[in-house]
């Protein structure tokens, strides 16, 4: 047994127990409070298992998908989480994240590290149809927060339609099916005043 590859691997799965005190802007469903990145990341990965048969490509790789939304968020240990609506905050985000990428995966042994990194890499780039499917889901999450708290977040910050589907039109490049159930999720909330028009 390598002792030091176990340390190494100990020490970032402590070290990520701090996405648990990362509180994202969504609130839960029942509205106790908001949602942290760990349970976001967690329910992303229920989500791919429940809904890869919704994928636009039906060779989407599942375990690929699965292994990204659990990563994608860790860099927010270090960069924290941005509001997907602040266009200015978006732009640091970017630097910032890249910068958590290379502390909190160089912690690992050297070949995770290098899958980690690359997973994450293909998370934000959306050039494959397995990254595609996961943006979606994590698109589609937020979506279904507010729905079910009658708007709560969009309220809160002023979020309109345009803004919405605007943000979330890329849900199709992974899952047309899911782009068009969230579209019809999004003409409800209109309807029942959870998201204004302007």
């Amino acid at each position: 047994m390598d002792m030091n590859r176990l340390k190494q691997q100990i020490g970032f799965l402590v070290e990520i127990d701090k996405l648990k005190s990362i509180y994202r802007r969504a609130v839960l469903v029942d509205r106790s409070r908001h949602e942290n990145d760990a349970e976001h990341s967690w329910h992303l990965a229920m989500m791919a298992l429940i809904l890869h048969e919704h994928a636009n490509d039906p060779g989407v790789d599942l375990l690929r998908v699965v292994k990204m939304v659990l990563i994608h968020d860790i860099v927010e240990i270090d960069a924290g989480d941005v509001s997907a609506y602040d266009l200015a905050g978006q732009q640091d985000k970017q630097v910032q994240e890249l910068k958590a990428a290379h502390r909190l995966f160089g912690m690992l042994p050297e070949e995770q590290k290098t899958e980690m990194f690359e997973l994450w890499q293909e998370f934000e780039e959306r050039s494959t149809p397995s990254s595609q499917f996961a943006a979606a889901l994590d698109r589609l999450a937020p979506l279904l927060h507010n729905y079910h708290t009658e708007g709560a977040t969009w309220k809160e910050h002023g979020i309109t339609l345009d803004m919405v589907m605007t943000r979330n039109a890329q849900i199709g490049q992974g899952s047309e099916a899911l782009w068009q159930f969230a579209q019809e999720l999004i003409r409800d909330a209109v309807e029942k005043e959870y998201l204004p028009l302007d």
